[in-house]
């Protein structure tokens, strides 16, 4: 259980120390798909437990899956069925996790029937617009209930098996659209022919071709266009899920903020994790970067540059680049991130709220904003519900006195045992 709000101490000495972040979301809710389209029993080793895949187990389960959850190992059993949806119909519930959503309507249309796919008032919020779309170009009966473009959906399969052919979508809201439509497609006869347009996190789409190939799937992306040819298999597999990247940010963070080294195992420079690349971005704030075969290791002064960074390809990062810009020496822009707006929570007003809360100045922009160097001062930092603004702020409460995380539970989301870790930055 979590208190109402957490007080985070400022670090009195610079940090030294080691830790292995929880598995990825974003691979473990790819991972549970994968597993569930492959012909056998495969075993998802380091996979994330939090609130986000429970939901995509839960919604596995609801369409007939079998799934063996080991919580204290880390480790997901599910029994594949080669392409087949047990259940002829479901009413399934997202809560609030996006993946689960959008990748949810792509693989329903591997069944036949009707399926239902609702979730919680934030993500009754949140577009889905473009991927109704492209899935209706593919001659899919998917629809918004409230016809409003957002959740709940409905997606209607007829007894026939669907085929597959050729669509394209606007990615420039989510590049979870694309995912959605690229794990199914080599399970259907016909294959997928994709064109993406906007602006999408390209490294996103990349990490699920990547995870597609693992697990026995080919495609061929050449620029915006994604062809996967049809008639193939997944094969079932023992998989490892890397640490998380983003989870791994905030640490990074914290080490190039206030001093002393970080040192990230399991996360190296081969991850398929466009986050990862965060790390980089901290090197040209001023951090020393060691990258090894099976680890990372950041190493910080207390001093910050601020940067001027387009991160439309890493967006989950920006809150928490945002938290320690204030801390910068010179100003830090955030550019390219439009899409943000519709996340877990409005994230670039509800981060220059809470910014200008703690006393610094801000400038937004439809795409992002520019935060200026601030002698922060305290301040209770509301969360939105939204995990990536409690975990960010936290990082800011190591510099500076007086930050307090209101609502510090929503880090169930993706990473429950958040708080926990960010104490271990004490240990001598």
């Amino acid at each position: 259980m979590f208190p109402n709000e957490i007080a985070i101490a400022p670090l009195t000495r610079p940090i030294n120390a080691e830790l292995t972040p929880p598995g990825s979301k974003s691979i473990t809710n790819r991972a549970l798909l994968l597993a569930a389209m492959a012909d056998g029993r495969s075993t998802i080793n380091g996979a994330l437990i939090s609130d986000d895949t429970r939901r995509m187990a839960a919604a596995l389960a609801a369409l007939g899956f079998t799934i063996a959850t080991d919580e204290p190992a880390r480790r997901i059993v599910v029994a594949g069925q080669a392409g087949a949806i047990p259940a002829a119909s479901a009413d399934l519930d997202a809560g609030g996790a996006g993946t689960a959503m959008r990748f949810l309507a792509g693989f329903v249309t591997l069944g036949s029937g009707s399926y239902r796919i609702d979730g919680n008032a934030r993500m009754r919020e949140r577009p889905i617009g473009a991927l109704l779309d492209a899935l209706g170009a593919l001659g899919i009966d998917a629809r918004s209930e409230r016809d409003n473009r957002c959740p709940p959906i409905a997606i209607d399969m007829h007894s026939e098996r669907f085929a597959g052919g050729v669509a394209e979508i606007d990615a420039s809201q989510s590049s979870q659209f694309v995912s959605a439509l690229l794990m199914p497609a080599p399970l259907w006869p016909r294959g997928l022919r994709l064109r993406t347009h906007g602006d999408a996190a390209r490294p996103f789409i990349e990490m699920t071709l990547a995870l597609m190939k693992q697990w026995g799937a080919d495609s061929a992306l050449n620029g915006a266009e994604i062809a996967v040819p049809g008639g193939q298999r997944y094969l079932a597999m023992d998989f490892t899920v890397e640490p998380d990247a983003t989870a791994a940010s905030y640490f990074a963070a914290a080490a190039a903020l206030v001093g002393g080294t970080v040192v990230i195992r399991g996360l190296g420079r081969a991850s398929v994790q466009g986050d990862a690349r965060f790390i980089d971005l901290l090197a040209r704030m001023g951090a020393r970067i060691e990258w090894r075969d099976d680890a990372v290791a950041i190493t910080g002064t207390g001093r910050l540059i601020g940067v001027d960074a387009e991160l439309n390809a890493m967006p989950d990062v920006v809150p928490t680049l945002a938290a320690i810009a204030p801390f910068a020496e010179s100003p830090t822009r955030i550019r390219k991130v439009a899409f943000i707006r519709h996340h877990e929570s409005d994230r670039i007003a509800a981060l220059a709220t809470e910014l200008r809360r703690m006393g610094a100045t801000v400038t937004e922009f439809d795409d992002g904003l520019e935060i200026l160097p601030t002698a922060a001062r305290p301040a209770a930092i509301e969360t939105y519900d939204d995990h990536r603004l409690a975990m960010a702020f936290a990082v800011a409460g190591l510099k500076t006195q007086g930050i307090r995380i209101v609502n510090p539970g929503c880090v169930a989301k993706t990473y429950p045992e958040f708080f926990a870790d960010l104490e271990r930055l004490r240990q001598p």
